[in-house]
């Protein structure tokens, strides 16, 4: 049962709704929450008024237990609120806004009552708003590093296209560095396209990697290596003199086919294939006249 001090201050929040509504959404309003455009103003009252009953039943409840079961819904609330201001794009501080914002209504409410429990009831709305802010805030941090982590896999799915070249044979340029998350995303990919294509040679080309070491390279043999294991061959291209120069003095044997660029490499491909590349006039030449 929430104490005596609680209720009463339930029964201000009640009698003063519409003049804490008011003061709040004209706080909101000069917090900038409209300027940037991402919350309409309509949005933003209903927003408002919604949890404002809802805070109002669970003080009922609850009295300011914030963590009781009766503020399950304010919770809920704010936790959608939060989530989606994450993905509009809202920062921190104008997410928390939202609740802090409220203290100061709350508090000229509790004011205009009077009587000796005043500081009692400041304090206690001090404590409830805090707590909602707080939680308001852990939620949005979640949300960011969610939103956050699904960017980072859409990007690396994105930036290690596996595209075919010739029947048979695919390619895989790489850009960026290669770390342990990003080698599993390509060798799914590489691997699920050997199948789909139903592909002899796959050409890994790390023209776009930065540098090459010991890391790296162990990450591209696991690659060439499960390729194999698919019953495909694999050529390296992309060798710069930078890059040849670490790995022999890193003394990192590839134990593969490397070539300098795209071009080399496709060519050695088709001739493993039993394909060549000839001038059309050259060609022309060769077929006798009917």
């Amino acid at each position: 049962m929430p104490a005596s001090s609680d209720t009463q201050l339930a029964g201000i929040l009640e009698a003063q709704e519409q003049q804490i509504l008011q003061d709040w959404l004209e706080r909101l309003r000069q917090s900038g929450s409209l300027e940037s455009g991402r919350v309409k103003e309509s949005e933003l009252n209903t927003q408002a008024k919604a949890f404002f009953t809802q805070l109002q039943f669970a003080m009922r409840e609850s009295g300011i237990d914030v963590r009781s079961s009766g503020y399950d819904s304010v919770r809920a609330y704010l936790g959608e609120i939060s989530r989606s201001r994450a993905v509009k794009g809202f920062s921190p501080s104008e997410t928390a806004m939202f609740v802090f914002s409220l203290k100061r209504p709350l508090f000229d409410a509790a004011a205009k009552e009077g009587g000796a429990i005043a500081l009692q009831r400041a304090w206690g709305i001090s404590q409830l708003i805090d707590e909602l802010g707080l939680y308001t805030m852990e939620i949005y941090q979640k949300s960011r590093e969610e939103i956050i982590i699904r960017q980072q896999r859409e990007i690396s799915e994105l930036s290690t296209p596996v595209v075919k070249l010739w029947d048979g044979v695919l390619a895989l340029p790489l850009i960026g560095t290669l770390d342990s998350a990003r080698t599993q995303v390509v060798m799914e990919n590489l691997l699920q396209s050997i199948v789909d294509y139903g592909a002899q040679i796959a050409v890994i080309d790390i023209t776009g990697v930065p540098t090459v070491d010991t890391l790296v390279a162990q990450h591209l043999l696991k690659t060439v290596a499960a390729a194999r294991l698919m019953g495909a061959d694999c050529i390296i291209s992309g060798i710069r003199p930078q890059i040849a120069q670490t790995m022999v003095h890193l003394g990192v044997d590839l134990d593969v086919v490397t070539k300098a660029s795209l071009a080399d490499a496709f060519a050695v491909a088709l001739k493993r294939m039993g394909r060549t590349v000839v001038d059309v006039d050259s060609a022309s030449a060769l077929v006798p006249n009917r």
